[in-house]
């Protein structure tokens, strides 16, 4: 049939169909940009719900993570860092209390200076291994443990050293361990309870004589000062002038000795000027002035 011309203008009398590409009302394709319309209508859009318990969801997993890794966050970048802080203290997780356990009275005050906390803090942005190696930086510590309990809570578990005794040599004393180091810090004016050792290398042969000599207390409640002598063996200074001179070698066999003839003779309670022990299978006692030998 012949297209019917209207006004000058021939038309198609044919009707359009809906396609893939459009629809008769005159949409565009679905994948197209979306309008301004369309743009504000989704800034209008409200949170469900839902949405509101996902986001949180996610933000715990961020500080479980942050948390996991010792909330090591300047790893990440300062920028993430400075996010989750914000957002930690924000839900309370500040710094409030800081426990010191196993320290003494000596040691605690040069710790909590060490740890260079304040209250206030994130306390989910504290770095843990940092913070153990700021306590093991103290003389009096061997090793420590830090502790995070949210949500605002730390815990810092001290190791000290032993005190064994107090080392003088070459005109100055220190505090020595049980392996003979030197406990930096330590004031020896505040261990008279430690006994004395004295001169070259008696800080690292003091853990062998020390503990035989506790084994007898009747000795050690005696003994003044324990000198070591040309770095081989020890002199036995007790606190009434008398001397004990032990072997460089069997030294527990020279006290076996001298222990036999304590019970025989009552020897620490009557006195003498000196006991030489240096000889095997000998006891040389030399008496105190107006005793008998």
């Amino acid at each position: 049939m012949p297209a019917v011309v209207r006004g000058g203008r021939r038309q198609n009398a044919q009707t359009p169909r809906r396609g893939a590409g459009g629809s008769a009302r005159g949409k565009g394709p679905r994948n197209a940009p979306a309008t301004p319309a369309k743009v504000s209508a989704l800034g209008r859009m409200d949170l469900s719900p839902r949405a509101v318990m996902i986001s949180m969801a996610a933000g715990c997993l961020v500080l479980t993570a942050v948390l996991a890794t010792g909330a090591r966050a300047e790893r990440i970048g300062a920028a993430f860092s400075n996010g989750v802080d914000g957002v930690t203290t924000g839900l309370g997780l500040k710094l409030r209390r800081v426990h010191v356990t196993g320290a003494s009275a000596e040691a605690k005050p040069v710790i909590e200076r060490a740890l260079q906390l304040q209250t206030g803090m994130p306390i989910a942005g504290l770095d843990l291994d940092e913070l153990q190696q700021r306590a093991q930086s103290v003389g009096w510590v061997k090793e420590a443990r830090v502790v995070r309990l949210l949500p605002d809570t730390l815990i810092v578990e001290i190791t000290e050293h032993d005190r064994l005794a107090v080392w003088q040599n070459a005109g100055r004393v220190h505090v020595i361990d049980g392996q003979g180091q030197v406990i930096a810090g330590a004031q020896a004016a505040r261990y008279p309870q430690l006994p004395l050792v004295v001169g070259l290398g008696a800080d690292q042969a003091a853990a062998d004589i020390l503990p035989l000599l506790a084994q007898r207390p009747r000795l050690m409640g005696r003994v003044d000062a324990l000198v070591r002598v040309d770095e081989r063996r020890w002199d036995l200074r007790l606190k009434d002038g008398s001397l004990i001179q032990l072997p460089a070698v069997g030294q527990e066999e020279a006290l076996i000795r001298l222990d036999a003839l304590d019970q025989r003779e009552r020897l620490l309670d009557l006195g003498f000027a000196r006991v030489d022990l240096r000889t095997p299978e000998e006891v040389a006692v030399r008496p105190s002035e107006g005793g008998e030998a």
